[in-house]
């Protein structure tokens, strides 16, 4: 992969970022063939800055780096596609693409996933998901059980918002069980993809 960084008068090109997982579109930057032999090899994004005129890693004040899982190049070998994992909300200002989209069911569902992983990994006294995770997986497989069986009782009835908060306990608790047993959502979506084959 050889990038023309030839082709504009400053040395750059775009980057367009996209989350590898749900394939959002983040954010865009510009490249120098300095910044793209950094983010190769750091396995890191790491821009060229026009407003700082210098280097810049996304992420190095807010933390919220972007982890690079794979680069492409498009056939005018003069923009990049890099897919990366994002450590964090991409936009300055806290969300999750720098353009402004409105984020469907399956973006909320990965978020929510980061929140409990985040829970299991920095417990807190005061989350509920936390306390889960300390009682440990028999609880939280007790609470899957129960929540399905809430579920199942609302749905012969006609009560449509029980139905929909129990379905919601549902699916909050078996998320919690997938992080319990360090298996991604993606991975279970991966296996009902593979059935329809």
């Amino acid at each position: 992969m050889k990038p023309d960084f030839t082709k504009s008068p400053d040395g750059l090109i775009p980057a367009i970022v996209q989350d590898a997982k749900t394939n959002i579109v983040l954010m865009l930057g510009y490249m120098n063939a300095e910044s793209f032999e950094k983010t190769q090899k750091e396995k890191r994004v790491i821009f060229f800055s026009r407003s700082k005129n210098r280097l810049w890693a996304k992420g190095e004040e807010s933390g919220n780096y972007l982890d690079v899982i794979e680069v492409k190049i498009d056939c005018d070998n003069d923009t990049l596609l890099i897919k990366v994992n994002p450590l964090g909300p991409v936009c300055h200002n806290g969300n999750v693409t720098c353009f402004n989209e409105k984020h469907g069911s399956s973006d909320f569902l990965l978020e929510l996933k980061k929140i409990i992983r985040d829970r299991k990994n920095n417990p807190s006294q005061e989350s509920y998901t936390s306390l889960l995770f300390a009682k440990g997986i028999n609880k939280i497989v007790q609470k899957v059980g129960e929540e399905a069986t809430e579920l199942i009782i609302e749905a012969k009835d006609d009560n449509d918002e029980k139905f929909k908060n129990e379905a919601a306990d549902l699916l909050f608790h078996y998320l919690v069980l997938l992080s319990a047993k360090d298996v991604e959502l993606e991975q279970v979506i991966e296996v009902l993809k593979n059935r329809q084959k």
